[in-house]
């Protein structure tokens, strides 16, 4: 497979590719990458952390104190799976499952300061990534998470709640303008009763609205999985999904002609793999026009430069805290919509921090983090303390191993995989100036040029 447009799939269904890796899977075919990278994304490992401390509190008397222990606990795991969430993405042997959950994650929004509920949540994500869409939007329904969320507990005969039914349509499933607002009632009424008790869905009927609704044309006594199977009748659905994947996996700025193909493909029996086997064999996936195109977000920064530089940070608040200021924390969505992503990862600060961001991970430079809001309780008062506005991120690096990865290698080969070949003058120009006989230097070099920011 030409080594181009390997360097571009890895970039798409993962965090970059090593040249090691790069020469190795250049002797196979596409197919039998594509194949390879279903194959190895089929295994589903759960995200989890130790909860035991948590099950210890569980088990007092109920007191306003338990219940302070019980947010404060909720809040310290949850800031220990975030850890081990990108743990499992720099370690990552399911690479697409992997990074297909990143995107449900930010399609399926919800967050609660919750651990148990959190982590089930994660589940569904995982399990149902590359699965059916139908199964995988049901699911998300009965979540316990997503029906607090959204406010479906509150959702009953007497007085519908409309919060879930909206968002199901306008954000889950069919876009804005392809349902009305009698709709919206018709289908908040069929999914009155769906609720939970902590991390199990609970159907009750005596607040289920058995009546005739009438829902995008059709009539009948609806239930929410009526609802959905409705929903994913429609021909948007398909498309709605399609556009989705293809802005992130594709390119930021839709083509509708392949979006259609994408469709068709999807709706046959809205096979989440099927549609992106498709993508990503398909010869428009590797066309120049869509490769380099996308702003890497904060995670797949934060990740590719840990593939390079094997580092971990001596302390998870600042790596939280880190994040933050990169706009993008995982578990902590800004809202129902999720990040909007692309051109919206960079400003006036975000810019500045992303290119000394290798430099300081490798060479413990002292760093400015200066976020306008806290935006946890514990970190209230570590923001507005003076001395840590300014920060070394105590990082610490395993150059042993990096040595290992550079073992047989060249400068050209890492820029190869760093930043590609198809580079202006000026950056060429600036790429002669580099040591390349130090190939520590060189990757740093290089991963706080401008082009490193895209993928």
């Amino acid at each position: 497979m030409n080594k181009k447009h390997l360097i571009h799939l890895y970039n798409r269904v993962g965090f970059g590719i090593l040249p090691k890796d790069l020469d190795e899977l250049s002797r196979f075919s596409l197919d039998e990458n594509i194949q390879h990278l279903l194959k190895k994304s089929k295994p589903i490992t759960p995200l989890v952390v130790n909860t035991s401390t948590l099950q210890e509190i569980i088990a007092l008397k109920n007191t306003d104190e338990k219940k302070r222990m019980l947010q404060k606990e909720n809040r310290r795991l949850l800031a220990d799976l975030n850890s081990e969430w990108y743990h499992q993405l720099n370690h990552s042997t399911e690479l697409l499952r992997d990074k297909m959950t990143l995107f449900w994650a930010n399609h399926f929004v919800c967050a609660e300061n919750d651990i148990l509920q959190t982590q089930q949540y994660l589940l569904v994500l995982k399990k149902n990534a590359l699965g059916n869409f139908r199964d995988f939007v049901l699911e998300i329904s009965k979540n316990p998470m997503m029906n607090k969320y959204l406010n479906n507990k509150q959702n009953k005969k007497e007085h519908p709640n409309e919060n879930y039914a909206r968002e199901l349509m306008e954000l889950f499933t069919l876009g804005n303008g392809h349902y009305t607002e009698k709709d919206i009632k018709e289908s908040a009424r069929a999914f009155t009763g769906w609720s939970s008790n902590k991390t199990k869905f609970v159907f009750r009927k005596n607040i289920h609205d058995f009546g005739t609704k009438t829902f995008l044309g059709k009539t009948g006594k609806f239930d929410g999985t009526d609802i959905i199977d409705i929903i994913l009748e429609q021909p948007q659905c398909a498309l709605f999904i399609s556009e989705k994947i293809y802005k992130e996996f594709v390119n930021p700025t839709p083509n509708a002609k392949h979006i259609t193909q994408m469709a068709k493909v999807f709706r046959k029996n809205y096979n989440i793999s099927e549609l992106m086997e498709f993508v990503l064999t398909a010869d428009w996936f590797y066309e120049d026009k869509n490769i380099n195109v996308k702003i890497k977000s904060p995670v797949e920064l934060l990740v590719g430069i840990q593939k390079v530089i094997p580092y971990t940070f001596k302390k998870d608040r600042y790596f939280q805290y880190l994040q933050f200021n990169l706009g993008q924390k995982l578990l902590y969505p800004p809202n129902v919509a999720g990040w909007p992503g692309n051109k919206q990862w960079i400003d006036a600060n975000t810019i500045m921090l992303r290119l000394k961001l290798a430099s300081t991970i490798a060479q413990q430079k002292e760093i400015e983090l200066e976020p306008e809001v806290a935006f946890e309780d514990d970190f209230e008062t570590f923001n507005k303390r003076k001395k840590n506005k300014n920060k070394l991120l105590f990082t610490t690096v395993d150059w042993k191993e990096f040595n290992q990865q550079i073992k047989n290698t060249n400068a050209s080969d890492w820029q190869e995989v760093l930043i590609g070949s198809n580079l202006n003058q000026n950056t060429l120009d600036l790429i002669k100036k580099i040591n390349t006989n130090n190939i520590k230097e060189f990757c740093i070099a290089l991963m706080s040029l401008p082009e490193y920011q895209m993928c």
